[in-house]
């Protein structure tokens, strides 16, 4: 069977196209790359100003109803909780580390970043974690791949930057990491360091072909990640984190809200127990109820009043 696989070209979306490409040669598939630019890719405003959501996927999502591509391999925490009409996110492959890292000149913490420093980062997750821990920082505005980021920081333009740990180990470029983030200390984006594989959710014969790239506690986790972020019409730019594990007989999910300035915080861990394994639907269920309830919770100790600030701010 051949399946025509729509990707992004950074080289970041490519690794990805090609490992998830790789996957499906060893199952016996034919796959053909196609490239697309998406506006994500060719705008030079912070996301903030350019729309935010969608912006790497929409046009992927495009080709997917025009019938150009098969499968869409996306980063997840890129792509917007909204269902769209005729796609369906299919399979969720196994998940890598979702930590955010550190990278400075120098090769100093983020203790040592001396008072005043400079950091870049376009996320306001980042960027509110980062004040909640050290207000002293002048956290300013990065856009660019991660080679793009790297250098502006090698040119010092920076004293550091942050980025996932994941896109960072994909390239090779693990090396380069500062200091690996605890979700104590810095909680990663819904959907951080997953893979999205998303198809017409007509094509039969494509969601069967994936199916078994289906990672089920990575999908169940995601699940109950987006399942709190569309619950609290938060949107991919909010200065929420959320983190959820599935381990035999439990999913825990942590998640906390921060004001724009990260003197604000209100955070919030929920689970559910299995007495039984459950089948697989019934712990994707399980994970999308979970997250409702952790976003409740958030929003009744005032998450929904900070994640409006924000929307102003």
């Amino acid at each position: 069977m051949l399946i025509r696989l729509g990707t992004r070209q950074s080289a970041l979306a490519l690794w990805q196209a090609n490992h998830i490409s790789s996957c499906l040669q060893q199952l016996g598939h034919d796959v053909e790359l196609v490239k697309i630019t998406t506006a994500g890719d060719v705008s030079t405003t912070p996301l903030g100003q350019s729309g935010g959501q969608g912006v790497f996927t929409k046009e992927i999502q495009r080709a997917l109803l025009d019938d150009r591509c098969d499968l869409a391999v996306h980063s997840l925490k890129d792509l917007p909780t909204d269902v769209v009409p005729g796609l369906t996110l299919a399979a969720v492959p196994a998940r890598e580390d979702a930590a955010d890292c550190l990278i400075s000149r120098g090769d100093l913490s983020l203790a040592e970043l001396p008072v005043g420093a400079t950091v870049g980062t376009g996320s306001p997750r980042r960027k509110a974690q980062l004040l909640h821990a050290r207000p002293d920082l002048n956290i300013i505005d990065i856009r660019g791949n991660v080679d793009t980021r790297l250098k502006k920081l090698d040119d010092g333009q920076y004293d550091a930057i942050l980025l996932a740990f994941a896109g960072l180990h994909r390239l090779g470029l693990a090396s380069r990491i500062s200091q690996k983030f605890d979700d104590h200390v810095l909680l990663p984006a819904v959907g951080q360091a997953a893979l999205g594989l998303e198809t017409r959710d007509s094509d039969q014969d494509t969601i069967a072909a994936i199916a078994a790239l289906d990672h089920h506690d990575t999908h169940a986790s995601v699940l109950a990640e987006r399942s709190l972020l569309r619950a609290m019409r938060a949107g991919c730019l909010a200065p929420l984190a959320a983190h959820a594990k599935t381990t035999p007989g439990e999913i825990k999910i942590t998640a906390r809200v921060f004001s724009i300035d990260g003197s604000q915080l209100v955070s919030t861990e929920n689970h559910v127990r299995f007495d039984a394994p459950p089948i697989v639907s019934e712990l994707y269920r399980a994970a999308e109820q979970l997250g409702q309830e952790a976003a409740q919770q958030l929003a009744a100790d005032g998450g929904a009043d900070l994640i409006q600030q924000s929307r102003t701010a």
